[in-house]
C-alpha cells in the first residue's frame, strides 16, 4: 500500500483507493480467520488513510426555484396529484431541510401541518422544524388532490399505484428534473437539504440555529457549511469586528 501511495508501480493511488484496499484486506482476513484459522494481527496496527472531507453540493437559489416550479408542472406529469406530490416533497426538502427519509415518513397524524413540525431523525434524535407558509400550502394542496385515502397512521406520500413512496422514487424524480433542466448529477434529494442550510447561512443565520434545524448532534457537522459560503463569513467579520 505504501508503494501504491508513492506510485512505484504506476500512478500514485489516492486515499479513497487505499481505504478500499485496506477494507478489502480486513474483510478477506476476517473470512480467512473464520474459515481457515489464518490470522493477520498486523492489520490491526494499520490506520486507514485520512479521507478528504467533501463539501456539500448545494444548488443556488435560482436553481432551487426552477426545481420547485418544474416539480409542480402539470405539463411534466399530466396528473395534477402527482405534480402536487412532487412539489410538496421538494418543498419539504428545501423549505424545511428534511432528510428524504424524514419527509417520506410523514403520516396522516402529522396533518394538517402546523407552524412547527416535530421530526424524529437519525439516532432517534427529535427536533422541531418551523414550517413556512409556502411549504404548508404545497403539502395541504397535495393532500387535497391525492386520490388515495390517507389514514392516521398511513404515509402521506404515495406512489402512483397507492403504495408508500420510497426513496428510490424520490431519486428518480430528481433524475428526471435534472435531465429536464440540464443540471449535474450532484443535484439529489439530499442536495436540497444542503441548499436549505447554505442559503440560511447566506442570509445571516447562525450556525447553532442551523445545527438545531438540521438535527446535527455535533456542531462540527454543521461547520462544513462555513466553507461553502466564505464570502459571507468575510463580510460578517469586516462589518462586525471592532478592528475592521
Amino acid at each position: 500500500m505504501a508503494a501504491r501511495r508513492n506510485g512505484c508501480s504506476g500512478s500514485p493511488a489516492g486515499s479513497r483507493t487505499l481505504a478500499r484496499n485496506l477494507s478489502a484486506l480486513r474483510t478477506f482476513f476476517g473470512w480467512a480467520e473464520q474459515r481457515r484459522k489464518i490470522t493477520c494481527p498486523e492489520l490491526e496496527l494499520l490506520d486507514g488513510p485520512k479521507l478528504p472531507r467533501s463539501l456539500p453540493k448545494a444548488v443556488n437559489e435560482q436553481t432551487a426555484k426552477k426545481l420547485l416550479q418544474e416539480a409542480g408542472s402539470l405539463a411534466r406529469t399530466k396528473q395534477p396529484w402527482i405534480a402536487a406530490r412532487d412539489e410538496a416533497l421538494l418543498f419539504l426538502l428545501y423549505g424545511a431541510g428534511l432528510r428524504i427519509a424524514e419527509a417520506l415518513s410523514l403520516t396522516g397524524s402529522d396533518m394538517p401541518l402546523k407552524d412547527v413540525l416535530r421530526i424524529c431523525g437519525k439516532g432517534g434524535k427529535t427536533r422541531l422544524v418551523p414550517i413556512l407558509e409556502p411549504v404548508k400550502h404545497a403539502v395541504t394542496r397535495y393532500i387535497g388532490l391525492c386520490p388515495h385515502p390517507i389514514g392516521f397512521d398511513s404515509k402521506i406520500f404515495r406512489a402512483i399505484r397507492g403504495g408508500p413512496m420510497g426513496s428510490r422514487d424520490a431519486q428518480r424524480l430528481l433524475q428526471e428534473l435534472r435531465l429536464k433542466l440540464g443540471l449535474p448529477n450532484s443535484v439529489t434529494p439530499h442536495a436540497l437539504r444542503h441548499s436549505f442550510a447554505t442559503h440560511l447561512l447566506g442570509q445571516g443565520a447562525d450556525l447553532r440555529s442551523i445545527q438545531e434545524l438540521l438535527g446535527h448532534a455535533s456542531l462540527s457537522s454543521t461547520q462544513i457549511y462555513t466553507a461553502v459560503d466564505e464570502t459571507l463569513l468575510l463580510d460578517t467579520v469586516s462589518r462586525t469586528h471592532p478592528r475592521a
